[in-house]
């Protein structure tokens, strides 16, 4: 039994020196995320019925954790890997529970033990090539997250408890104030079984030049093109397949003491949507986006105060559109809206003809946005919203019946463009190097235009997959602990 304990205890000791040697030889570092956010949100749909809908004037009071460690090995000149894994949480979720969803992992509450805890899983995943195959690039395979620019058309959604990646293939390469970013994404890949010849999948295909030194700052040009083979969601709901290609450019930086951007996309393809509501039929893409910012910041003032005026025009399809076999509505692909399009984040998955956007209506949005420095180590910010559709609300077939409804009624008006305002307020410090805390507060007052988006053509006594009949209010307060 001695001789048998000694044998066990020689052997890890020599496993561990040995494991710290190859550990030395490939150079691994470990770096990790802790993220945890308290809120009371009115704004999201718990359930979607009647009762518990959103904008009901029922706050969802629950606190998530995001678990993230990695690893990160540089094996010799040439070659690194890298590995994320992620675990996302909301406290006290049962599994398969209410909250046991997209933020509640596996899910064990205090009742029940964790043997069977599954909510780990690989964030990220991908090994850096340099100098690929002798060429002057920087290959990265694997899944990754990918952010451009301001992430207005890849982002990793920033906000969300698990934040985005793609199964994909960036190839890289810098010389002087150039650099060229090529991509190929899997966005799905369906099984041989059900799809052998890949005729439902979904691709996407990336270049992304920037130039540093333009006019103050930095442009950027992009060409994508996307191809989902699937059902064409963004257009209509055949398997006849949708295109969409993608052509702009970003240009940002600060002249005359201005802090200023500007871009404009264009896209085109082919695809398929009903007309007037009713038959399936091909249809051109042909629609844009455009946003400009324009802010100064005062930093020989007390509080170093900023202001920032900004504009978003993102293009929708109406009617005449439909009738034309045209469609309007920009796709802003993998963007993180909660950037853009107000921290409430009622106005994601915009182009894709849905509730969750504006149902193909397009966007606009004028911004105020305001900064100071209150006191030292914090940051405290103000923006105030104003959003509308681009096309008629009124006149859509999805909204025509509500906005009917709503038109009839003695004590409402008809609809208009008008989808309410939302004023955004947060405070940040860092506790440390470390550690960042932030407190926010979001309200939405929402208009009819807003719920008959968001209801289709459903009237205000019938039960909603999303809005109820009040506004929105949003509190919540995030501490980020990274090492």
């Amino acid at each position: 039994m001695k001789k048998n304990f000694l044998t066990v205890a020689a052997m890890a000791v020599v496993a561990f020196f040995v494991s710290t040697e190859i550990a030395k030889a490939a150079d691994i570092t470990f770096s990790g995320q802790l993220r945890t956010r308290w809120e009371a949100n009115e704004q999201g749909a718990n359930g979607g019925d009647a009762v518990n809908r959103a904008f009901a004037d029922k706050a969802d009071d629950f606190i998530f954790t995001s678990a993230r460690l990695a690893a990160t090995a540089n094996i010799n000149e040439t070659t690194s890997a890298f590995i994320q894994m992620q675990s996302i949480r909301t406290w006290g979720a049962q599994n398969g529970g209410a909250q046991g969803g997209s933020t509640g992992g596996s899910g064990n509450a205090s009742t029940s033990a964790s043997d069977g805890d599954a909510s780990v899983g690989v964030h990220q995943a991908y090994f850096t090539l340099k100098n690929f195959l002798g060429a002057p690039l920087d290959a990265k395979i694997g899944r990754q997250e990918i952010l451009l620019d301001g992430w207005r058309l890849f982002g990793n959604t920033i906000w969300t408890a698990g934040m985005q990646t793609h199964d994909a293939m960036t190839f890289s390469h810098k010389h002087d104030n150039v650099s060229l970013f090529l991509a190929y994404i899997s966005v799905i890949e369906n099984d041989r079984t059900d799809d052998p010849n890949d005729s439902t999948d979904r691709e996407n295909f990336l270049a992304h030049v920037n130039v540093k030194g333009v006019l103050g700052g930095q442009f950027s040009g992009y060409l994508d093109y996307d191809s989902n083979k699937q059902a064409a969601t963004s257009i209509g709901t055949t398997n006849s397949g949708n295109e969409i290609w993608t052509v702009g450019g970003r240009q940002a930086g600060k002249l005359a003491g201005l802090d200023y951007r500007a871009e404009a996309y264009h896209q085109w393809g082919s695809g398929n949507a009903q007309k007037d509501g009713n038959a399936t039929t091909d249809a051109d893409r042909d629609a844009y986006l455009f946003g400009i910012r324009v802010g100064k910041t005062f930093n020989n003032v007390s509080f170093k105060p900023g202001v920032t005026v900004w504009y978003d025009y993102v293009s929708g399809t109406s009617d005449e559109d439909q009738r034309d076999g045209q469609w309007s509505s920009f796709n802003t692909l993998f963007d993180t809206g909660h950037k853009f399009y107000g921290l409430q984040d009622v106005f994601l998955g915009l182009g894709a003809g849905g509730a969750t956007g504006t149902q193909g209506l397009g966007l606009q949005d004028l911004a105020l946005k305001t900064k100071m420095n209150p006191m030292p180590g914090w940051t405290l910010k103000a923006d105030y919203h104003w959003f509308w559709t681009a096309e008629s609300v009124a006149a859509n077939t999805t909204t025509r019946g509500f906005a009917n409804t709503v038109a009839t009624n003695a004590n409402q008006g008809a609809l208009n463009n008008g989808l309410g305002t939302e004023l955004d307020i947060t405070a940040v410090t860092k506790m440390n190097a470390n550690t960042k805390v932030m407190i926010g507060y979001s309200h939405y007052d929402a208009t009819d235009s807003f719920f008959a988006l968001k209801n289709g053509a459903e009237t205000r006594t019938q039960a909603s997959t999303f809005s109820g009949t009040d506004d929105a209010d949003w509190a919540y307060v995030q501490f980020d602990v990274k090492f």
